[in-house]
């Protein structure tokens, strides 16, 4: 059986590009471009809580690098290093082959140098830190929406939700719609090049990643905001309904801009051919407050805002 340095050494010992020293030390050196601030992340992924244990390797190995990058893409930074901490439950050559494939597939779409980590035996959990590169003082954060502002949110949120609703088994999917969900959920595409563009264009960010209800409530919280939306096109009071405002996973980006800005972020979505829907707008109120009205201007009533690992 391989040891733990022969296993990083096969399979997670890559060349880098533009990295001092990567793995193979103590530590790694990184050297950020001039004028250019770190942007720093970290997120877990724990089987059962974020993952199904069934999920095919190559496609987790992808997602357990994405989500880190979207993080990086809501800051409207560029994603550059990587380092991955992760407890196996055995050392399957096979499995972790096909994982290091599918995250090193993530890097390399990204250019990201993945520059160290660790590797122990347990419950199957992933650990990555991720460091990005951005114009001092350019990046974006949840503090910056004010009063008045437009709310917009990419893509078609919710995908993913359905996606595991189906696996689980609390819903049935079928043909393209089945295909498109199962891909949002185990194959996200983090909005590197819109969070880029946002840069001087949107006031705020954060990429979905628990729920665009709960999510949007993070930057209500740090920039002291109510909102109010009201979203045409919206699903019948459904289980997509649902998965649209309180869904996990989708690695969407939800950003605040001024109204004036309307025709660029238009232009944005079309030179991206991405979808960017304007869903509500920011108002004084009670911090954190959401009205929610359908097209009609009828209250919407939902279950719940979003994920949340602690509740009850």
């Amino acid at each position: 059986m391989a040891s733990e340095f022969e296993l990083i050494a096969r399979y997670f010992t890559r060349e880098t590009t533009h990295t001092t020293l990567g793995v193979g030390d103590d530590g790694a050196l990184i050297a950020p471009g001039p004028g250019c601030e770190l942007v720093i992340s970290s997120d877990m992924l724990v089987e059962g809580t974020h993952f199904l244990p069934d999920t095919k390797a190559e496609d987790l190995g992808w997602k357990t690098l994405a989500v880190n990058v979207s993080d990086i893409a809501a800051m409207g930074a560029r994603p550059r290093w990587a380092t991955l901490a992760m407890a196996l439950p055995a050392a399957d050559e096979a499995w972790i082959a096909a994982f290091a494939a599918g995250f090193f597939a993530c890097a390399r779409e990204f250019g990201v140098d993945v520059i160290g980590g660790d590797t122990t035996r347990g419950p199957r959990n992933f650990c990555v830190t991720i460091f990005g590169e951005v114009a001092a003082g350019a990046a974006l954060r949840r503090s910056g929406a004010r009063a008045g502002e437009e709310i917009w949110v990419s893509g078609r949120p919710g995908r993913a939700a359905l996606g595991l609703a189906h696996l689980q088994g609390r819903t049935v999917l079928a043909g393209p719609a089945l295909a498109d969900c199962i891909a949002a959920l185990q194959r996200p595409q983090p909005r590197v090049a819109l969070g880029l563009a946002l840069s001087g264009l949107a006031t705020a960010a954060i990429d979905v990643s628990d729920g665009l209800l709960g999510d949007l409530g993070h930057i209500l919280e740090q920039s002291r905001l109510a909102a109010r939306l009201q979203v045409a096109g919206l699903p019948a009071p459904t289980l997509e309904r649902q998965a649209w405002l309180a869904g996990g996973d989708d690695y969407e980006l939800l950003f605040t801009a001024p109204a004036a800005r309307q025709p660029q972020i238009a232009a944005l979505s079309l030179s991206l051919d991405l979808p960017l829907t304007r869903i509500g707008t920011l108002e004084t109120g009670p911090v954190g407050h959401i009205e929610l009205r359908d097209a009609s201007g009828e209250p919407i009533r939902i279950d719940g805002f979003g994920y949340e690992h602690f509740a009850r």
